[in-house]
């Protein structure tokens, strides 16, 4: 759009301006208390305004620094995205393609090598290079018909009911004590523990502990109807478990609750152990698939060698790159790593695609079918598959 111009917000007043026009944009979220201070919950010099006219803003967005784990173990530089909105009057004029020009040129400049978001509509964030990388399930678990298996329980610690007000730091403790190795992870920073904070909880919550292992946070979905209900239904509302054993002496404790029909679980993992816990697999259904984390590899070069791939014969990628062209060109990816290569490329992708199959989401034979990888070797899609595969299902489990 001619006229657009994109400024760092840094004043209490300017990030409150960005707040009201990302809540405007999203039409259907509740508004922000009159109190919030949302410069306490920004990391400073991550918000960035489009203005236009005589300095009317119409678009914003920020993210904030941390990490994301990815095949292997490593742990790479990640900007976490959200606050994205252009009004309404604005819209499909380039103001949201020079936001995110902006904001992954300054994510560069910082070092980070992903980023990612939770995306409001499904057809906008391709267009910048972000690939649905992972999923999510929502299940919904019936009490009456669910009951442990007998061999699904192991020693741990005894579960305990905290104050939830007061229970911040220990909730941190547990994980920080306790990190996920699954690809895709997104560290809790102390900015997104604070925002937690700052954030009204609804009333009734509960948080009940399984030693220094694992949490479960839970609150009841309709509590202005629960003594007259038939179908009483909880809500968890954030779940961290350490090791096996404390997930299942979390869910136990969840199946014991008296008063409960049904345990609604708005984000699991694809391949959650959840159903096979259970003498009634029937128990726990799947009642929705989401897109999760829709990834973004801002430096190329470092996220192909931050990661491990599997024994296999290498291919060469043509990787493309609109908004980013440096991040343009061939890379040979074995066994042994990945690097910039000259020659004949074997497939050629959209940065965009490359974010989607990184974490061992999106298969690349998906890809190939679909008409989203070009394959000039043929099998290199095959090959491909073989070296990204992951044992287990990537997913972030924080939602930002």
């Amino acid at each position: 759009m001619a006229g657009v111009a994109i400024r760092t917000l840094t004043t209490a007043d300017e990030l409150a301006a960005s707040d009201a026009v990302f809540h405007t944009a999203m039409v259907g979220l509740p508004a922000p208390a009159a109190d919030e201070d949302v410069a306490a919950v920004r990391e400073p010099g991550r918000t960035f305004g489009a203005y236009v006219g005589d300095g009317i803003l119409v678009g914003a967005t920020d993210s904030t620094s941390g990490t994301m784990t990815v095949p292997g173990g490593a742990r790479v530089a990640h900007a976490a995205v959200t606050h994205v909105g252009v009004l309404p009057t604005h819209t499909r004029r380039g103001v949201l393609t020079a936001l995110m020009r902006r904001q992954l040129e300054d994510c560069r400049t910082r070092g980070e090598t992903v980023a990612s978001l939770r995306a409001s509509e499904a057809v906008i964030y391709g267009r910048y290079g972000y690939g649905i990388a992972s999923v999510t399930h929502t299940v919904s678990l019936d009490l009456r018909d669910a009951e442990l298996r007998t061999t699904a329980g192991s020693e741990a610690p005894p579960v305990r009911l905290v104050d939830p007000d007061g229970s911040w730091e220990l909730l941190q403790r547990i994980v920080d004590g306790n990190p996920s190795g699954r690809a895709g992870t997104i560290g809790r920073s102390a900015l997104w523990w604070q925002g937690r904070r700052a954030r009204t909880q609804p009333a009734p919550h509960y948080v009940a502990v399984c030693g220094d292992d694992g949490f479960v946070c839970y609150r009841p979905l309709d509590p202005a109807a629960w003594f007259t209900s038939r179908d009483r239904t909880i809500v968890v509302t954030d779940l961290h478990a350490g090791t096996p054993g404390a997930y299942r002496a979390l869910i136990g404790y969840l199946l014991r609750l008296d008063l409960v029909h049904t345990v609604r679980f708005p984000w699991l993992p694809a391949d959650d152990p959840l159903p096979w816990m259970l003498t009634d697999h029937r128990a726990a259904r799947v009642t929705g698939v989401a897109d999760e984390t829709w990834l973004r590899l801002v430096d190329v070069p470092g996220a192909l060698a931050a990661r491990t791939y599997n024994p296999g014969a290498a291919v060469t990628v043509r990787i493309d790159d609109g908004l980013l062209p440096e991040n343009s060109g061939c890379y040979r990816i074995g066994s042994d790593g990945a690097a910039r290569a000259d020659g004949a490329p074997d497939a050629q992708v959209d940065v965009a695609d490359l974010g989607a199959a990184y974490l061992g989401g999106a298969r690349w034979h998906q890809l190939r079918d679909a008409g989203r990888l070009r394959e000039r070797s043929e099998g290199a899609a095959d090959r491909l598959d073989a070296l990204f595969a992951t044992a287990r299902a990537p997913f972030a489990g924080v939602m930002f």
